[in-house]
């Protein structure tokens, strides 16, 4: 929606600070672990590649990513994926995607969070109702953002949206694979791939006070070294980010 930041737009546009910090090497590293245990060849394995993929955007050195695959059976096994859902400033709707292996550690620092913020950790299912899983890619915008919209849509995906970023493309997770195989054949320049858990609606935050506590949460819970990803519903106009 134009004029309108969705989290995980904020996020692309910090990425690069982000990589900056040293941590996002840790979290890649994680991810082709727990990515790779499932087998170690990309060409087979299309989550490795996604992951590998993702781990390059960044300039992640080519020797961290082969260590991390070589991992897969040895650190990668005492290595848990959890799923926490809970309640962040102004109500907003969160889940945070782990990969701990130290289960207790990871749920207090998450409890902290939460609690230091404003917010509250909740149960299985209180938030995850307001989200479905999708495959999500980010396209590169051309000079007709309307024609290669119409394009995709006519390729079979489920939904697009121009955002600054690029074009979004959402499928259904089973089919995020063969979807990606066939936008680059026809020549689409892919940005992002991965799969997500949309939002179903959205919570606009209009208070530039309570996006200040808004992005503070997501970016607080996003540093810890266990979180891979975190998922949100909120939005937030560009008025209001402009405060932030």
């Amino acid at each position: 929606m134009s004029g309108h930041s969705h989290f995980a737009t904020i996020k692309r546009q910090k990425a690069i600070n982000d990589a900056a910090k040293g941590n996002v090497f840790s979290k890649m590293a994680r991810a082709i672990m727990i990515a790779a245990k499932n087998g170690a060849d990309p060409d087979m394995n299309f989550k490795l590649r996604f992951e590998i993929d993702k781990a390059r955007a960044v300039s992640m050195p080519r020797e961290n990513i082969d260590r991390a695959i070589a991992k897969a059976t040895t650190d990668a096994a005492s290595l848990e994926e959890i799923m926490y859902e809970g309640f962040g400033p102004a109500g907003i709707s969160v889940m945070v995607n782990v990969a701990s292996d130290n289960k207790n550690r990871t749920a207090q620092e998450m409890k902290n969070i939460f609690d230091k913020n404003g917010g509250n950790l909740a149960g299985p299912g209180a938030v995850s109702f307001n989200f479905e899983n999708k495959g999500f890619l980010l396209v590169k915008k051309t000079d007709d953002p309307e024609g290669e919209m119409l394009s995709l849509i006519e390729g079979g995906v489920e939904d697009v949206a121009e955002t600054e970023d690029g074009i979004e493309v959402y499928t259904a997770p089973e089919k995020l694979g063969e979807v990606h195989k066939d936008l680059a054949a026809k020549g689409f320049e892919i940005i992002q791939v991965e799969l997500q858990m949309k939002p179903k609606n959205l919570q606009v935050i209009t208070d530039p006070a309570d996006a200040s506590k808004v992005i503070k949460f997501l970016d607080a819970l996003d540093e810890l070294e266990d979180v891979q990803k975190v998922f949100s519903n909120v939005e937030i106009p560009d008025e209001a980010m402009n405060h932030v």
